[in-house]
């Protein structure tokens, strides 16, 4: 299994948190002399260093053909691109004043922006919470493009298994296991609990044990041990496909917001 990504936390939550207090109470400070605009200085300051943090953030993705310039290492590469994403929602915010936008333009940079900034977030618990998930409960790990052709290969080999079997436990196998076996079965509870969705998963065989000749109880034996594989896959299945589905929400509305942050910054110039 791939090595876990180190996020970063304690310290830098605090360097975080102490950071937005700070501009909080600049803003309030400020607001309390002046009327608050975007387009004043104050705004501007907000805007523009949301602007540079969000730039900066979506650099996260060329920092090794930046040959990890300017911040370094990998690991202060993450800090910015996390950290950096969520103080820049909160300038965001002081940059408008904790106001609703005005116009298109507007609303499109907030919501994108609260958007990218939200699934990012998401983003950080899925990659700390499934490698742990899948190094605690699955015994081996399967790449992803194969796990539906060795679901294949498991419904063949229980077939194969259940080959001359009574015919109370063939039929149990047939109408009870084998339909799980045969599909893929994605699910939330692979994240949210997954020992009790592998339990609900391997209760139909644990229901038949209690009828089955003494002769049966290793072939019982085996097709539990191919129940569990198939809920390992099950598992990789969803868990996978979670982090993949990510991506695909978070990446490509980042790369939207930061071309129509380029549109209003130039804007902003020439106007």
């Amino acid at each position: 299994m791939a090595a876990r990504r180190r996020f970063p936390r304690g310290g830098k939550i605090t360097d975080t948190a102490v950071i937005a207090f700070v501009a909080l109470l600049a803003f309030v400070a400020a607001s309390w002399w002046w009327p608050w605009r975007p387009g004043r200085i104050g705004g501007l300051i907000f805007g523009t260093l949301a602007a540079l943090l969000f730039v900066a953030a979506v650099l996260y993705g060329a920092r090794r053909a930046l040959r990890a310039r300017p911040f370094g290492t990998a690991q202060r590469w993450l800090d910015v691109h996390i950290y950096g994403s969520v103080l820049g929602m909160i300038f965001v915010l002081l940059h408008i004043g904790f106001t609703l936008p005005a116009g298109v333009m507007g609303w499109l940079l907030l919501l994108l922006a609260l958007w990218t900034t939200a699934s990012g977030l998401g983003g950080v618990w899925l990659q700390r919470r499934i490698p742990v998930l899948l190094a605690r409960e699955v015994s081996h790990e399967a790449l992803y493009d194969r796990i539906p052709e060795l679901m294949v290969n498991l419904t063949q080999e229980a077939d194969a298994l259940m080959t001359g079997a009574s015919d109370a436990f063939s039929r149990t196998y047939v109408a009870d296991i084998r339909p799980a076996l045969s599909q893929p079965a994605p699910g939330w509870a692979w994240l949210t609990d997954l020992p009790a969705r592998r339990t609900a998963a391997l209760a139909p065989l644990s229901a038949a044990r209690s009828s089955l000749a003494p002769a049966e109880v290793e072939r019982a034996n085996d097709l539990e041990s191919i129940v569990r594989d198939k809920t390992d896959l099950d598992a990789q299945l969803t868990l996978q496909g979670l982090l993949r589905s990510w991506l695909v929400l978070h990446v490509p509305p980042a790369l939207i917001l930061i071309g129509l942050l380029a549109v209003h910054v130039a804007a902003v110039v020439w106007y």
